[in-house]
Parts: C-alpha cells; sequence; structure tokens
C-alpha cells in the first residue's frame, strides 16, 4: 500500500500538473470503484482543482462548493499520467480524470478491487473519512509519545495503527523500528524514555529522508505504476529477508502473519534473539531457534544430514 512519502511524492507530482486546471470528466471502468451515490459524479466536472491534500493514505482533490474527490488506493492501486483522452487500461483500469494538460488514470493490480473513490461535500463529510491518527512529522515528541502509550500493543501494530499515527505502513514500520534499533514486537507500555525518544527521532528522519528520495527521483516525471512500491533499494530490512542488514551484516528475519511480513534484524533490534514465526514455530514447535547462532546450527545439522 503506498504510504506516507508515497502519497506525498504523487501529490508532488499532480500539483503543476492539475493545481488550477478545470477537472473536465471523470470516466469510470469499474462499477466497484465509485462508493458514493450523492453528490453524482458529474459534480465534478468543470470545476477548478484549488487544492490537493492527504488525508492519511489518501488523496484528496478538493474543488469549488466544498467538493472533495476522495482516492484510496489501498494496496494494489497506483495513478499515471497519461496523454489526454488515454483510456484506463485493460483489466486493472478504474477510471480516468480527464484534464486540459493530461489524463490522471487510477489502476488497479488485484482482483480484490479495495481501492475506493469517494465524491464529498463539506468539511465534516470529509472528516468522516480521516482514521484520527497524528501527523507524525508535524507532531511534537509530548503528542508522539501521547499517542504511542495510549494503548499497549506491539511497535509494529501501533506504528501501522491509522487511528493513532497517520500514513504509516507496513514497509516503513519496519524501516522505522531499524533505524530506531528497536524490537517489533516490544510492548509500547515497556518502553523507556529513551527508547520513545529514539522512536520519535528514528520516524522523523525515516519518513522525511524517504520523501526527499523520492522527490528528487521523480522530480522530471510522474512515478510510473511500478516505482511506486513498498520494496526500494536503499531499504535496509523491509523486503531484504536473508540479505545482510547494511549496517551489521547479519541477515534480515521476518515474521509472517496474513497477507504481511515484518522484517527485522535480530542483532540491531533483538539482541539476537529470533521472534517467532507463526508458520514455522507451530511447525517446529521446541525446535524452534531462539537465536541467529541456533539457527546456523540447525541449517548445518540439516546440511550434514
Amino acid at each position: 500500500m503506498p504510504e506516507l512519502p508515497d502519497i506525498v511524492t504523487y501529490i508532488d507530482a499532480l500539483r503543476p500538473r492539475v493545481l488550477g486546471q478545470p477537472l473536465q470528466r471523470v470516466r469510470l471502468a469499474s462499477p466497484f470503484l465509485l462508493r458514493t451515490v450523492d453528490p453524482p459524479i458529474t459534480a465534478v466536472e468543470s470545476k477548478p482543482v484549488e487544492d490537493i491534500r492527504r488525508l492519511g493514505k489518501r488523496i484528496v482533490l478538493c474543488l469549488p462548493e466544498e467538493l472533495f474527490l476522495v482516492i484510496h488506493l489501498m494496496i494494489a492501486g497506483r495513478l499515471r499520467w497519461e496523454r489526454r483522452g488515454a483510456k484506463p487500461p485493460g483489466k486493472i483500469g478504474l477510471a480516468a480524470f480527464d484534464f486540459p494538460a493530461g489524463t490522471l488514470l487510477m489502476t488497479e493490480a488485484s482482483p480484490k478491487k479495495r481501492a475506493s473513490l469517494h465524491l464529498v461535500r463539506g468539511a465534516a463529510a470529509l472528516a468522516a473519512h480521516d482514521p484520527g491518527g497524528i501527523e507524525v512529522l508535524d507532531a511534537a515528541e509530548a503528542e508522539f509519545r501521547a499517542a504511542l502509550v495510549r494503548g499497549n500493543h506491539t511497535l509494529k501494530r501501533a506504528l501501522t495503527d491509522p487511528r493513532v499515527f497517520s500514513g504509516i505502513g507496513n514497509a516503513y514500520s519496519d524501516e522505522i523500528l531499524h533505524a530506531a534499533r528497536l524490537s517489533p514486537v516490544k510492548q509500547t507500555g515497556k518502553l523507556t524514555d529513551a527508547e520513545i525518544t529514539r522512536l520519535y527521532m528514528a520516524t522523523q528522519e525515516t519518513l522525511r529522508r524517504w520523501i526527499g528520495i523520492l522527490h528528487e527521483q521523480f522530480r522530471d516525471h510522474f512515478p510510473g505504476p511500478g516505482e511506486v512500491t513498498a520494496f526500494r533499494d536503499g531499504f535496509a530490512v523491509h523486503g531484504r529477508y536473508r540479505q545482510p542488514c547494511p549496517d551489521c551484516g547479519s541477515p534480515v528475519q521476518r515474521i509472517r502473519y496474513a497477507e504481511n511480513e515484518t522484517n527485522y534484524c535480530a542483532v540491531c533490534q533483538t539482541t539476537g534473539r529470533l521472534l517467532a514465526d507463526r508458520s514455522l514455530s507451530r511447525l517446529l514447535k521446541d525446535d524452534w531457534p531462539r537465536s541467529l547462532e541456533e539457527l546456523e546450527q540447525l541449517k548445518e545439522a540439516r546440511t550434514v544430514r
């Protein structure tokens, strides 16, 4: 799912192309995309885009008469900037937004069709789409601390909960926790003051650094679908299972659950302890290795056999 740095990148790319320009027409290619009926989608036609905002992981096009188009890309949704009048591509095309200078295409490379488009009127209706998490880049450390310890959850869950923090997902939470040298399963209620400060600084630095990297990367072109990804060159741990940690060289580990995977460095984040992978630990039970050393011994034993 595109996260805060990716959404900021999309907005930065959209501003010079559509800000102040009339949205001439919205062409829907999927009957599942538009989730609202009032106001009708035709209400936006010929109205200029007055502003573009980020609302969590959503992109909001602000139009006159307090009309707001809320685009939620979910996991597989992406945006493309094409020549004016371009058709949404094949099975993955969801919608086309026509402007004088070109057409913004919305696609989704998944049969589950989770991406959505809402057209709402008024600030209150727009606020209903805000999960309520704090904007971490605008928050002082005290506000960050209060949000973090309001409940007692694992750090991974707290960072990715949109009701706690706005815009952080699976990929950047891994990077933040690696930078902070903290375990993804550590409970927020057990954090020391120093660890909270470290996490706050790592969150700020990681997100700002990647916003800057992506800004430079897409300075001269609109990001293509394959360029907005959760697996980036330069990531320390996310998507790098078994590859060497850039800081200590030990192999990156993982925890798999449902459709997600958490990546971490055992040396840098868990004092060498391997966290239980739900599927493998159930299979191995008492044979589950507790450290990198035990993991290597297990591998050696299997090689000998």
